[in-house]
């Protein structure tokens, strides 16, 4: 049986594709963790934005040189990027031997088939395309390469909003929910594996079902989910500000697993801004959401990102970002600068700004979140959360976690000074005693009852 290794860069979407690509290549090939070992290698590769772009083709050309200094094979490129530019990968990096869609990545096994096909290997076409916008077939076998007590749920894919910067459509086509019931039965399996978080993902969660069912039915679903037994935390990423309304909110409010975290980006506060971004909400429409958000819950954690420096962003623009962003004071935030991409509305508008502009703009964004979140931080001293163990700072006295409140990876972590050696995964709860900018420190509380 031939090794198998699988790099996969960008958003937890490409995981959870590459997931079920290792899912499907279980039978008949070993998975590897090592990719020295490995004859057939994948990239699931992003193409977003421009710095994303460039790690996916160094990761590649990296990993090319395998083909004539390592075991390598079979070298297969797949996602977003080679959506995006099939040909030219196949003519700047000829170690490639196959190029799959965003969209028929499940079919790698027939790619393989081929590529191994000795009657076949000197003919073949190169391109494993289809068409961005068919259906991808339910009920495919997935391993986890996610920590043993959470696991990515995604629930549709492609997007339907026409957000002027963005490529995303184009690259994994239209909205396509999948059944609530298709999604329970994953969900049930993945609790009988022994997963506790469940964290939801789509291009847009808040559109969910509106495709399939003629309305949004992410209350709907999150409501099911949370009949799961198993299920800890359910936790939504993703959802756009012009479609929260308060029947969508109720399916976090009156859900008890379903964690008070809300990942909305806004992208923008001036509304000339947002008009260009083609947004579909107003900084009234925004600044509404957060409020009623937030007189429902006061604890309820806000995450969203921005995007400074897009064309036309003018200094008075960028004032009334950062007001906001004082004002609101989010919780997490996230700012990208504005990237050029081709083939996007956005990169024919006048007035593009420069490189040191944009720098210099997320740069002020940045630092003004920092306090907010420094001061966000220090208020929760005091406070008990009950926090998920993962890793280990110090042997004997630090490990690592994480509240409900935070994602793993993109959020911050609370450093847990006990000796006790508790497996990971366990939740324990911690009272904060100190804060950094980002991040919390604390104690077990009641630390005798996890004693083994």
């Amino acid at each position: 049986m031939k090794k198998v290794f699988i790099e996969t860069l960008g958003c937890s979407k490409n995981l959870n594709d590459s997931e079920i690509m290792l899912g499907i290549l279980d039978d008949h090939y070993t998975l590897c963790e090592d990719v020295s070992e490995a004859e057939v290698v994948i990239v699931n590769t992003c193409s977003f934005i421009h710095d994303a772009k460039e790690e996916s083709i160094e990761t590649i050309l990296e990993l090319s040189k395998l083909k004539t200094n390592g075991n390598c094979e079979k070298l297969i490129v797949t996602g977003c990027l080679s959506q995006r530019y099939p040909e030219t990968l196949l003519e700047e990096i000829p170690e490639i031997d196959a190029v799959i869609g965003t969209s028929n990545f499940y079919e790698i096994e027939e790619v393989l088939d081929v590529l191994y096909d000795e009657k076949n290997s000197h003919h073949h076409n190169k391109l494993f395309m289809k068409n961005v916008d068919i259906e991808i077939p339910e009920a495919l076998p997935r391993i986890l390469t996610t920590p043993s007590h959470y696991a990515y749920l995604k629930i549709a894919e492609g997007c339907d909003n026409k957000c002027t910067y963005c490529i995303i459509p184009k690259l994994r086509g239209k909205y396509r929910s999948r059944k609530i019931e298709d999604i329970v039965e994953e969900a049930q399996d993945l609790a009988s594996m022994g997963i506790k978080e469940l964290m939801i993902i789509a291009q847009d969660t808040s559109r969910y079902g509106i495709d399939i069912y003629e309305e949004a039915k992410l209350d709907v679903l999150l409501a099911e989910l949370s009949k799961i037994e198993g299920i800890k935390w359910i936790r939504v990423h993703y959802s756009y500000p012009d479609i929260l309304d308060d029947r969508l909110l109720d399916g976090f409010f009156n859900n008890e697993k379903v964690v008070n975290y809300f990942d909305i980006p806004v992208q923008h506060a001036s509304d000339n801004i947002l008009k260009l971004m083609n947004r579909r909400t107003s900084l009234k429409d925004i600044e509404a959401i957060i409020s009623k958000i937030r007189s429902r819950d006061p604890r309820a954690v806000i995450r969203t990102t921005v995007i400074v420096g897009f064309p036309g962003e003018t200094q008075a623009d960028f004032d009334i970002l950062m007001n906001f962003v004082e004002k609101v004071r989010f919780d997490r935030l996230g700012a990208f600068e504005y990237s050029f991409e081709e083939d996007t509305p956005s990169a024919k508008l006048p007035n593009h700004l420069s490189d040191e502009i944009k720098k210099e703009r997320r740069e002020l964004l940045m630092e003004k979140q920092m306090i907010i979140s420094e001061s966000l931080s220090y208020e929760k001293i005091g406070s008990v959360y009950e926090v998920v163990i993962e890793e280990v700072a110090e042997a004997g006295k630090i490990l690592v976690g994480r509240t409900a409140f935070d994602a793993p990876d993109i959020d911050g972590v609370v450093y847990v000074h006990t000796a006790l050696p508790i497996e990971f995964g366990t939740f324990v709860n911690v009272k904060i005693t100190d804060a950094l900018e980002y991040d919390l420190i604390g104690v077990i509380e009641n630390e005798d009852e996890y004693r083994k």
